[in-house]
């Protein structure tokens, strides 16, 4: 069974830091491998000269990969960063931020995920990051 919106939305709320639900983000999609989060723009999470932080980026795919990770095995479970590369390809000033991020192998112990940041502005790649997270349940 596919998860809703609604329980991805609970599992943010349940499951994250304070200062992660400050971003924001809010599940605008999810399948059985992915999901899509969307980063609503913010000054304050600007960074001089205007531009979205790249640590706020960062949180984001990471977050995301929860969620995806989460709707691949059908429920949250304990599971935690091991590895994340970024590579950050433009600017965003002023516009939302749409996350996907897709489940590409999952195992009983690791799950690995491919996550695409897009300026929903321009539609244009912002950034592009690769994660690996540990199952722990």
């Amino acid at each position: 069974m596919t998860m809703t919106t609604a329980e991805a939305d609970k599992i943010l709320s349940a499951n994250f830091a304070p200062w992660v639900l400050a971003l924001g983000l809010s599940v605008q999609a999810v399948g059985d491998h992915r999901a899509i989060l969307r980063l609503p723009w913010s000054d304050a999470l600007a960074r001089e000269g205007g531009a979205l932080s790249g640590q706020a980026l960062m949180a984001a795919a990471d977050t995301a990969t929860v969620i995806a990770v989460s709707a691949a095995r059908g429920a949250y479970g304990p599971m935690t960063t091991v590895q994340q590369s970024t590579s950050f390809q433009r600017a965003v000033t002023g516009s939302d931020v749409l996350i996907e991020a897709v489940v590409t192998k999952l195992g009983r112990r690791m799950a690995f995920a491919d996550i695409t940041l897009t300026d929903e502005g321009s539609g244009e790649i912002a950034a592009r990051a690769s994660t690996v997270y540990a199952l722990l349940g």
